[in-house]
């Protein structure tokens, strides 16, 4: 305890050392700068979407397709694997779907 009230005036000092129009011109930078990045969000985001787009660019419609219908073969040749110790009729419901996939 007596370690905190031997702590209270040293920290006095250092606040009333402080120059209070220092203070005020450093308050006074941070809410410029939080103002414009608040008027400026819609700019700084789609900057930020246009690096990340040259990246990594979005891929066409039949490129996702085709890696939607991979990941579909993918999986049921997983279950295929998994299940051929299993009963024969379940795997044969899934070679079906695999070949008609």
């Amino acid at each position: 305890m007596s370690t905190v009230i031997s702590s209270i005036p040293a920290a006095l000092a250092f606040v009333l050392d402080m120059p209070i129009l220092r203070a005020v011109q450093t308050l006074a930078t941070l809410t410029l700068a939080a103002a414009l990045l608040v008027l400026f969000k819609p700019l700084l985001s789609g900057v930020a979407r246009a690096l990340l787009l040259l990246v990594r660019p979005k891929r066409s419609k039949e490129e996702r397709l085709a890696r939607s219908q991979m990941k579909d073969a993918m999986m049921l040749i997983r279950m295929l694997n998994k299940m051929d110790g299993c009963a024969p009729s379940h795997a044969a419901e899934l070679r079906a779907q695999a070949s008609r996939g």
